[in-house]
């Protein structure tokens, strides 16, 4: 593997597994639900209260509590619509999708759980899409609604062919070339899966969308410090023998974080839906942090949570490319954790949240 490809994020409920280290991506849907039920609300006139099965989609849903957490939230949205407007609840198709290798299992095992908390208030039928988003996944006009949470920062791939020495992402000694690379796969990416889903929302239909991008146009600026601290940790390895040079020097990251505008210009030009919202919010490295509490904050503490949340995500990509054992991937993360709270000692940072409606036309 020459550079950064999608696997799927830590299986199964250990330690170090998404399920367990999920927190900060749950506190990312709570920041953005009330946009989704903006959306649902705007949408239930002519779509909802007309139809007999509510057929929706959240792509990217990986595993864990979080993966029936929004589909959870889509039913009492319009559980309370259909109290206040006196009319018959539909029936739900919820479409749970990731790459072939996410951990489905543990999804399904859950699923009886969820049924019984709906305790005969909704008809929810669940079905697992195994696929990438950036290909066509449902048959033409068969969805109302996506949604998608911590997600479409991912790239279908790196870019192919750029130098970006002791770098895995864009970084102030990144050359120029660097980041244009990154900014046409992101647009490529994203119009892509714009339209597709066009191609998949009856007309009328919407999609929420929350993901990593940035709050200043400069794409060299502090949003992804926590990638810089992940290379800074990576070039250790090196510096005692337990990695080589040319293996960092050829990976980088398929992550692309982009400001509000580049987001907005892409849908303008892609021309298949009209924004209905675009808001922004932080959330802390640390999501158990309370800003007003500093005096309590424990940045070693904290290193080492934000470390094991990130291992959750990124552990599978790396071992792929470096061909790591257990041992090295504990000592990185060690490493990682080190360089964390170092940094959080300096200075706190948070991540840039992007969460956009959008009108299928």
């Amino acid at each position: 593997m020459a550079s950064g490809k999608l696997v799927n994020m830590n299986t199964g409920n250990g330690e170090c597994s998404y399920a367990s280290n999920s927190t900060l991506q749950r506190k990312v849907i709570e920041e953005a639900n009330p946009v989704l039920e903006d959306a649902i609300k705007k949408m239930f006139n002519n779509i909802i209260g007309d139809s007999s099965c509510f057929n929706m989609a959240d792509l990217g849903c990986s595993s864990g509590t979080n993966t029936l957490f929004t589909v959870s939230n889509i039913i009492k949205i319009v559980q309370v619509l259909c109290r206040e407007k006196s009319c018959k609840m539909p029936e739900f198709q919820a479409y749970l999708n990731d790459l072939p290798d996410n951990d489905f299992n543990t999804i399904f095992k859950s699923i009886p759980s969820f049924y019984g908390d709906l305790k005969d208030e909704a008809n929810c039928f669940i079905s697992g899409v195994p696929g990438s988003f950036y290909e066509r996944l449902f048959p033409s006009k068969s969805l109302h609604f996506v949604h998608s949470s911590s997600c479409l920062h991912w790239l279908s791939q790196a870019p192919e062919k750029i130098e970006n020495i002791n770098n895995i992402y864009i970084a102030r000694t990144s050359p120029p070339h660097v980041i244009e690379a990154y900014m046409k796969q992101f647009d490529k990416d994203f119009s892509r899966f714009l339209q597709l889903r066009s191609e998949e929302i009856v007309t009328g239909g919407r999609m929420v969308l929350t993901f990593m991008g940035r709050s200043v146009p400069d794409p060299y600026g502090s949003h992804c410090a926590f990638l810089e601290l992940l290379s800074k940790s990576l070039v250790d390895l090196i510096h005692e023998g337990l990695i080589e040079q040319a293996k960092l020097d050829s990976f980088n990251f398929p992550i692309y974080a982009p400001y509000k505008d580049e987001v907005e210009k892409i849908v303008q030009m892609e021309g298949s839906f009209d924004v209905d919202t675009i808001k922004f919010f932080k959330v802390n490295w640390d999501e158990r942090d309370n800003d007003d509490d500093d005096i309590c904050f424990d940045a070693y503490s904290s290193g080492k949570h934000i470390a094991r949340s990130m291992r959750a995500v990124f552990e599978q990509m790396l071992v792929s490319h470096f061909q790591f054992g257990d041992s090295i991937v504990d000592y990185l993360f060690e490493r990682y954790a080190y360089h964390l709270a170092c940094h959080l000692l300096i200075q706190k940072d948070k991540f840039f949240n992007i969460v956009i409606s959008l009108r299928n036309k």
